[in-house]
């Protein structure tokens, strides 16, 4: 975080005249929410990066796109666009993460150190609608969207294992093939059925339909739209929002078209395993749970423990064939790789619960040492099968960040062809005043 804060301050104070940084809100912790604004056009982009604590790579990725707009008027003054990036919309949760970021970057240090909030705590989500939206971070990025009525807006996520896609508020056509052709000069496989876009609309291979919010239990919310969110909020200003994942670690098979012999079976395996690694977790959590009355901060890691318990039966028996007759939803038809990102979900949902359980139980210290062992044992055949089984391998954090720059700019220009223009600034004299460095403030 102080990394990218630091770039971000440089950055502002060597372009005074381009480029600007504000402060637009203060985490729950106290931590500044900062906006780096390049341009001044009439029309605004708004990039959100770090909307997920455990998804570090979009900071770099707004770093570059910041590069990138003030080094072409094409993506700038010939646009009549200000470019607006949200440095980390999560920072407090992002700080949590840093056990992992500086490497070196295998998947049992990065489950190790992992970290994501409850659902309810994640501040894109707006499960009792915009007015009652209670996170600081969330009011900051409501209110910067009402403030800037964005043409196009953008939110930088990260796959931790599988393939890169694309989500979007409004087709976007030929998006597919800007998606195809950065994905295969970079090396990135692309996700053709993700579990998040279970039940979403297919606009073209690895880019999906946002459907409307609509009410739902927190599995649905994720592959069902089923609660509100901002990147609907500001659609009463005609703005395209885009959702760009990135891969930490790429698994070739989810771009894999082909059928399977049996896809039953290997449903009835993947829900399986999901059920009996929850029953596994469940018994580790009853171990660590005693023990963590002097831990500090607990309920923080204990949030995301519970939520993850409790959606993983849910998700196990929603995948099971043998209970389509009982009132739950068919899945969609199914290919290996369909079939591989439902397997690396339920593998997902496990390991991140084993890595925040793992955290708990090393803080109680010795009275979880039995607990802590059978952790590391678990995480350790866990991540082998994500590398064995999947052949999971790391892409390097400059190709990640190159690969979701490409997207968004991809996005960005269809988008400009798609809408009006209805966005604006409410900030006073842009542009007029040199940039104040963040350290300085």
């Amino acid at each position: 975080m102080d990394e990218l804060g630091a770039r971000a301050a440089a950055l502002a104070a060597g372009h005074p005249r381009d480029a600007r940084l504000r402060r637009v809100g203060t985490s729950r912790g106290g931590t500044p929410l900062w906006l780096l604004s390049v341009g001044h056009g009439s029309r605004h982009a708004l990039v959100v990066a770090g909307p997920h604590a455990n998804e570090p790579v979009g900071g770099a990725t707004a770093l570059r796109l910041a590069e990138r707009a003030l080094a072409d008027p094409r993506l700038g003054r010939d646009a009549d666009t200000t470019w607006n990036l949200l440095l980390c919309l999560d920072p407090d949760g992002a700080r949590r993460n840093e056990g992992w970021l500086s490497g070196p970057y295998t998947l049992g240090r990065y489950f190790r150190h992992f970290f994501r909030p409850g659902f309810l705590e994640q501040p894109e989500w707006l499960p009792d609608g915009a007015d009652h939206a209670a996170l600081p971070e969330t009011r900051a990025l409501l209110d910067l969207q009402d403030e800037l009525r964005p043409f196009f807006q953008c939110s930088l996520h990260g796959v931790d294992v599988g393939g890169g896609f694309v989500e979007l508020t409004h087709d976007l056509p030929g998006m597919a093939q800007r998606l195809a052709h950065a994905a295969a000069r970079l090396g990135i496989p692309r996700e053709l059925g993700p579990y998040d876009t279970l039940y979403w609309p297919l606009l073209g291979p690895a880019v999906y339909r946002i459907p409307p919010p609509r009410r739902g239990d927190l599995a649905a919310a994720i592959t069902e739209a089923a609660v509100e969110s901002t990147w609907f909020h500001p659609h009463r200003y005609g703005t395209v929002t885009a959702v760009v994942e990135a891969p930490m670690w790429g698994v070739a098979a989810v771009e894999d078209p082909s059928p399977l012999a049996d896809p039953q079976a290997v449903l009835r395996t993947v829900s399986g395993t999901l059920r009996r690694d929850t029953r596994l977790l469940e018994g580790l959590l009853a171990r660590v749970r005693p023990h963590l009355d002097a831990v500090p901060d607990a309920a923080r890691l204990l949030a995301p423990v519970d939520d993850y318990l409790l959606v993983g039966p849910g998700l196990a028996d929603s995948w099971d064939p043998d209970l389509y007759g009982s009132g739950q939803r068919p899945l969609p038809p199914l290919d290996t790789a369909r079939l591989t990102a439902l397997g690396i979900s339920g593998r997902r949902v496990a390991l991140r619960t084993a890595g925040l359980l793992h955290q708990l139980a090393r803080a109680a210290g010795r009275a979880a040492a039995d607990a802590l062992s059978e952790l590391d044992r678990l995480i350790d055949v866990w991540c082998a099968d994500y590398h064995d089984g999947y052949g999971a391998r790391w892409i390097p954090v400059a190709r990640q960040a190159e690969y979701q720059a490409r997207v968004v700019l991809a996005a960005f220009e269809l988008a400009g062809q798609y809408t009006a223009v209805r966005s604006h600034s409410g900030e006073k004299d842009w542009g007029s005043a040199s940039a104040v460095p963040m350290h300085r403030e």
